[in-house]
C-alpha cells in the first residue's frame, strides 16, 4: 500500500512558531526529511524508529540534489510510509514545496500541505518589524535575492518604485549588489532598512542602518545567511515595537 506525503512548514526558527497541525503531522511521522533551516529541536517530536533525512542546502552548494530529494519522498512513501517533509518557513513561499508536490502526484502519491509562518512575516515580526502599518506600508512585496542558474536576475529597477515594504529572503550573498542596484534606480540612499539573521530564534541578531550604508555595516557585524533583508518606512518602527528577546 502507498504512503502519504505531508509537506509541513516548521515556520521562521522558533519550535513554538510550528503549527498545531504541523506538529501533529510531525508526531505521527514514520519518516521525516526534513531541511537545513529547521530547528532541530522540532526533530525530538518525531516517534521512536522514525527514519530521518537529513536533505539541507546552503548557498551554492546542494550535497542532495533537488531531483533526489523528490526520489526520497517517493521512495518512502511507496515502501507504505507515513512521510513529513519538514521545511523552514512555508512550504510554498521559495521551498520548493510546490515542485515536490507535483512530483509525488505525477507518481500517483498523496500528498497534502501543512502552511508555517513564514519568515517574511513572522522573522521580522520577531525583530520588532511590521511588514505593514497604516502611516507607512500599506503593501508588501517578498520576492528572492537568489534566481535559479539561467534565470534573468530580479528587476532590481522596477522594485525600487513600488510603494510599501519590500523583503529580500535569500539575498545576503548579494546584498551589496541589490543595495547599490536600489538607490541606482531610485529608492532614496536614506531608506531605512535592516536585516535581521537567524530570526526567532536565541541567536537572533538585528542591524538596522540607511540603505545606503546597510550592506557595508552588516558585513562589518558579520551578520551572514540565514538572514533576512528588509526595506522600508516600518523599520524606524523597531525602536518602539521591539519587546524583549527582540536582540
Amino acid at each position: 500500500m502507498t504512503g502519504k506525503v505531508w509537506l509541513v512548514g516548521a515556520g521562521p526558527g522558533d519550535p513554538g512558531l510550528m503549527t498545531v497541525k504541523g506538529l501533529n503531522c510531525l508526531r505521527e511521522a514514520q519518516a521525516v526529511v526534513f531541511d537545513r533551516l529547521v530547528n532541530p529541536i522540532l526533530l525530538q517530536e518525531a516517534p521512536a524508529g522514525c527514519e530521518l533525512h537529513d536533505v539541507g542546502k546552503e548557498a551554492n552548494r546542494h550535497p542532495i540534489p533537488q531531483p533526489q530529494i523528490n526520489q526520497i519522498l517517493i521512495d518512502c512513501a511507496r515502501r507504505g510510509l507515513r512521510v513529513v517533509r519538514l521545511k523552514g518557513g512555508d512550504p510554498f513561499v521559495f521551498g520548493r514545496g510546490s515542485e515536490e508536490a507535483q512530483a509525488l502526484r505525477e507518481c500517483g502519491i498523496e500528498c497534502d500541505v501543512v502552511p508555517g509562518i513564514t519568515s517574511a512575516i513572522g522573522g521580522l515580526a520577531a525583530a520588532g518589524i511590521p511588514v505593514t502599518h497604516r502611516d507607512f506600508a500599506s503593501s508588501f512585496h517578498v520576492v528572492t535575492g537568489h534566481l535559479q542558474d539561467g534565470k534573468e536576475p530580479q528587476d532590481w529597477g522596477k522594485l525600487a518604485v513600488l510603494p510599501g515594504t519590500l523583503v529580500i529572503l535569500m539575498g545576503m550573498s548579494q546584498i551589496q549588489t541589490i543595495c547599490a542596484a536600489l538607490i541606482c534606480a531610485g529608492k532614496p540612499a536614506d531608506t531605512p532598512a535592516a536585516v535581521v539573521m537567524r530570526a526567532s530564534t536565541p541567536e537572533q541578531k538585528v542591524l538596522c542602518a540607511p540603505l545606503s550604508a546597510l550592506a557595508q555595516e552588516s558585513e562589518d557585524a558579520g551578520f551572514h545567511a540565514p538572514a533576512l533583508i528588509v526595506i522600508g518606512s516600518v523599520v524606524s518602527l523597531r525602536e518602539i515595537l521591539a519587546f524583549s528577546g527582540s536582540a
